[in-house]
C-alpha cells in the first residue's frame, strides 16, 4: 500500500538563516527521492521558506490529508517543531508522525518523555533507508517495527529503541535519488547574486574532526565520506539544465578533506565553462594546503567560502579542541583575499570565563585577520554536546528556541547576560563599520557589489535591524555608506 508521506520544514526564523537567501530543504528531497522510489507518495511542504505560520500549515494539512507527517529538527528550531506537530495531532490524532535530524537523534528519550502524545517515532541518525523501512511496516507490507535499525518508539513495555543503523557508504550516496522535482524553484534564491535560483547540494557527508562545541561531528560519529567527483558534476549539470540553478551552496561540513577529490571536482566545474557559482565552508588548514590551487577555486566561480576560526587565542582553540593553530587561521584568510575570494568566519563568545577584556581581544583579533565578514555567535549549550557537562552550572534558560548562537544563554562568571549580549552587538558594529569604507573603494567590481549588497541585507533581513538602536550613534563618516545601501 502506498503512503502520502507530508514532508514540513517548521516556520522557525531567528533572523540569521534567512539573511542571505532560501535555501532548498536538501535532507527532505534525498527522503522524497527514496519514498518515491520505493512506491509512496512524499510532497515536500517548505514552510520555513515560505514564511507560512501555523494556521497556513493547518490548512494545507486539512488539504492534503496525509497518512504520515514527518520533520526534522536541530535544536533550535525545535520548539517550532513541536508546535507543528501539536497542530498535526490535532487536525487528526490517527496521522503517524516522525521527527528526525539531529535533536532528535540525540534527545529521544527527552522528546518521549515530554511529548509522548505527539511523536509517534524518532529516526536516529541517516534517514534515507530507515524512513523507506519504516513506511513499508506502516502500509502493512515490511519487517516488524523492532527489525529496523535506527528507531526508537514507545511501546506497551515502555520505550524501544532499535540498534544504530549502519551508514550509507560513499557508493550508497552515489545512488541516492534526490527528488529534486517536487521543489518550487522560484522559492530558492540567493540575495547577493541577484535573478540567481540557489540550491544547497552535497558532495560528502560528516567530518572526523572533535570540536567540543560541535553537533555535526557528533552526528555523523567522527565519520567522513565522499561521493565521487563524477557524481557531483552531473547533479551539477542537472540542476542548472532543468530548473536554471546557477548558484550552488555545499551544505557539507568537510568538502575539501580528500584534495584529490576536491581538485577532480573543481577541474569538472572549471571544463564546464557555466555562468554558475559556488558557496562553502572548509577548515582553514585546507585553505593553506590548497594555496597552489586558490586560483582552480577561483576559475571555478567559488565566490564566498567560510572557515571556522572561533577563538583569538591558541588557549581558546586547543579549549574547542579544534585542531588548528592560529596562525593557520590568520595564513587562511589572508590566501583567500590574495585569491580576491569572499571570505566569511566566526568567532565564539559567551564562555563561562568570558569578560569584557577577552571580548575585545577577539574583536581585535578579528580586525586584524580581516575576513569580509565576521560573526560573532554566542555558544550555545547543545545537551548532546561534549561540553555540555562543563556549561550546564552557567545556562540561564532551557528554552531551545534561544539556542540559536545570537542570543546568550549562558550566563559568564564575570558579566551578565545583557552585557554579554551588549558586547556581542558592540563587536558587530565596529567591525563593519571599519569595513564598509574598504568595500566602498574595492576595485573588484562583483565582489564589492556582493559585499555592499550582503550588508544592505544584513541591515534589513537579520537579528541586527531589531538591534540597531542597541548598537550606539553611527559615525558619521560611515553612515553615507549605510544610507546608500538602504537607499
Amino acid at each position: 500500500m502506498s503512503l502520502k508521506i507530508f514532508l514540513i520544514t517548521p516556520p522557525y526564523h531567528c533572523g540569521i538563516l534567512e539573511v542571505a537567501g532560501t535555501w532548498t530543504p536538501l535532507g527532505f528531497v534525498y527522503l522524497a527521492g527514496e519514498l518515491r522510489a520505493a512506491g509512496h507518495n512524499p510532497v515536500i511542504y517548505d514552510a520555513m521558506t515560505l514564511n507560512h505560520d501555523l494556521n497556513q500549515i493547518v490548512e494545507r494539512i486539512i488539504a492534503e490529508q496525509p497518512d504520515v507527517v514527518a520533520l526534522t529538527a536541530f535544536t533550535a528550531s525545535f520548539p517550532a517543531t513541536m508546535d507543528v506537530l501539536m497542530a498535526v495531532k490535532q487536525v487528526n490524532p490517527e496521522i503517524t508522525t516522525v521527527l528526525g535530524g539531529v535533536h532528535a537523534t540525540f534527545m529521544y528519550e527527552e522528546i518521549f518523555s515530554q511529548y509522548p502524545e505527539l511523536v509517534d517515532f524518532v529516526i536516529r541518525g541517516e534517514g534515507e533507508r530507515t524512513i523507506v523501512e519504516l513506511a513499508e511496516a506502516l502500509s502493512g507490507t515490511g519487517k516488524p517495527l523492532a527489525e529496523i535499525a535506527g528507531l526508537a518508539y514507545p511501546s506497551g513495555d515502555g520505550l524501544v529503541v532499535t540498534p544504530k543503523r549502519r551508514r550509507l557508504s560513499e557508493a550508497e550516496l552515489d545512488s541516492l535519488k534526490p527528488a529534486w522535482d517536487l521543489l518550487n524553484w522560484d522559492d530558492y534564491r540567493y540575495f547577493m547574486v541577484p535573478g540567481s535560483t540557489l540550491a544547497v547540494i552535497s558532495s560528502s557527508r560528516g567530518c572526523e574532526e572533535n570540536c567540543s562545541f560541535c553537533s555535526q561531528q557528533k552526528f555523523w560519529e567522527q565519520s567522513w565520506r565522499g561521493r565521487t567527483p563524477e557524481s557531483v558534476i552531473s547533479e551539477i549539470v542537472h540542476l542548472n539544465d532543468e530548473y536554471g540553478v546557477n548558484v550552488f551552496m555545499f551544505a557539507d561540513e568537510y568538502p575539501t578533506k580528500d584534495r584529490k577529490r576536491w581538485e577532480a571536482i573543481l577541474d569538472g566545474i572549471i571544463a564546464l565553462d557555466r555562468e554558475i557559482y559556488f558557496l562553502m565552508e572548509t577548515r582553514v588548514e585546507d585553505i593553506v594546503r590548497d594555496a597552489d590551487i586558490l586560483w582552480k577555486y577561483k576559475k571555478a566561480k567559488v565566490i564566498h567560502v567560510y572557515v571556522g576560526v572561533e577563538a583569538a587565542d591558541q588557549e581558546g582553540l586547543d579549549k574547542f579542541n579544534k585542531n588548528i593553530k592560529v596562525e593557520e587561521s590568520r595564513e587562511a584568510l589572508r590566501l583567500l583575499k590574495e585569491a580576491k575570494i569572499i571570505s566569511e568566519t566566526s568567532f565564539i563568545l559567551g564562555t563561562p570565563d568570558e569578560t569584557k577584556g577577552s571580548i575585545s581581544k577577539t574583536l581585535q583579533q578579528a580586525i586584524e585577520y580581516d575576513p569580509d565578514f565576521a560573526h560573532f555567535l554566542m555558544l550555545s549549550p547543545w545537551p548532546y554536546a561534549d561540553m555540555y557537562q562543563e556549561l550546564e552550572p552557567h545556562i540561564v534558560t532551557k528554552d531551545y528556541s534561544k539556542y540559536n548562537l545570537i542570543e546568550p544563554v549562558i550566563e559568564p562568571k564575570n558579566l551578565s547576560i545583557q552585557e554579554l549580549h551588549k558586547e556581542m552587538l558592540a563587536c558587530y558594529r565596529k567591525f563593519y563599520l571599519q569595513k564598509l569604507p574598504k568595500w566602498d573603494k574595492m576595485e573588484d567590481d562583483f565582489n564589492k557589489k556582493y559585499l555592499l549588497n550582503s550588508m544592505k541585507e544584513m541591515l534589513t533581513n537579520s537579528f541586527l535591524k531589531t538591534h540597531m538602536k542597541g548598537l550606539g550613534q553611527m559615525p558619521a563618516v560611515v553612515e553615507k555608506y549605510v544610507k546608500k545601501l538602504l537607499a
